[in-house]
């Protein structure tokens, strides 16, 4: 298959490939996404088949407007209309109730769902990716557009890396704003339950909504025999071919813990006020400790330029858990295995 590049400027070519069942990377300001019609069974299959995407793991729908919630949602509560209001177009998913056919199965396919009664709808802040939608005239199921358990693209080049010659094209918007997949909150459960840190941050929840409860697996592993409920939630995610080990603690503190056990071919993810401490060793920064959203917007990058060179290993400082800083430390730990040394 040739992989066909496409630009802004061609958003009915781009519609065409959605309506006709084939496979788009779509830009978003999160990241590069694998895109198909949310409601064709066998589009939806070449997802997975193209990703080498476990099947348990569910999918998220992208619609243009907060309008398409009722289409694909039923029961909608007021928090997902609050929600919307204040952050769509934006990097936040939310958990619905699918809406029932007449015959009682739901509208959204199995395959979307992973057999679930419930949906992840997402609205994102990219004008072209809308207009994609849009003129497809159905939601675009789309996870990141990387080969399962790889770190996200969050450029059209990274997600080539990945998908040329499996997709049939691609439409390149440039790079990603925020870098980091999109928040899930699920609003099925009461206090709501933030499933995934993203680009909307826990504190911007907690004062749209009062009390958000956080999902057990942001900070660990789900063991093998749970169902998880979004995207992200189950499996090694976001990895390098060499194993990372995170260090958590004061910035001064791990960047010494991990000069002393580094060995002579480790390589090191950092603060750029920290390069220093590690020359002659391969370094990817990630920006400097106060700031987050750069942290977000570098970490995969960081990650993936790893997988072009010789480390035996890779030691990765880690931000703290407030604002974004909560959505970095999850890919770094799931990058990692959850193997965290806390000092």
């Amino acid at each position: 298959m040739n992989t066909k590049r496409l630009t802004p400027h061609d958003v009915e070519e781009a519609a065409r490939v959605i309506a006709s069942g084939g496979l788009l990377g779509i830009p978003t300001e999160t990241v590069y996404g694998l895109g198909a019609n949310g409601l064709d069974p066998d589009a939806v299959k070449a997802i997975f088949e193209a990703k080498g995407r476990p099947q348990d793991n569910p999918l998220i729908l992208h619609v243009p407007d907060e309008s398409w919630l009722e289409r694909y949602c039923g029961a909608i509560p007021a928090a997902a209309h609050t929600l919307a209001d204040r952050f769509w177009p934006g990097p936040l998913t939310m958990i619905l109730p699918c809406k029932k056919a007449g015959d009682g199965t739901n509208i959204v396919p199995a395959a979307v769902t992973a057999g679930l009664d419930t949906v992840g709808m997402r609205c994102p802040d990219c004008a072209v990716t809308r207009a994609v939608i849009a003129a497809a005239g159905v939601p675009v199921a789309a996870p990141s557009g990387n080969t399962s358990g790889r770190p996200s693209p969050t450029s059209a080049a990274a997600m080539l890396e990945d998908m040329e010659g499996k997709i049939d094209a691609i439409l390149d918007d440039g790079p990603c704003s925020v870098g980091v997949e999109s928040t899930i909150i699920d609003l099925t459960v009461t206090p709501p339950r933030l499933l995934r840190p993203g680009g909307v941050t826990l504190e911007e929840l907690e004062d749209a909504l009062g009390e958000v409860a956080v999902d057990e697996a942001v900070r660990r592993l789900m063991a093998p025999g749970e169902q998880p409920k979004a995207p992200g939630m189950k499996y090694r995610h976001y990895a390098p071919r060499a194993p990372v080990t995170v260090v958590k603690g004061d910035a001064d503190m791990t960047a010494g813990y991990i000069v002393a056990r580094m060995g002579e071919k480790s390589g090191v993810i950092c603060f750029d006020e920290f390069r220093g401490y590690f020359r002659g060793h391969i370094v990817e920064s990630i920006g400097p400790v106060a700031d987050q959203a750069q942290q977000a917007r570098r970490i995969f990058e960081a990650l993936r330029a790893f997988d072009h060179l010789e480390v035996t290993d890779i030691w990765a400082q880690s931000p703290g858990d407030e604002g974004i800083g909560l959505a970095v430390t999850n890919r770094l730990n799931k990058a990692a295995g959850f193997h965290i040394i806390e000092l």
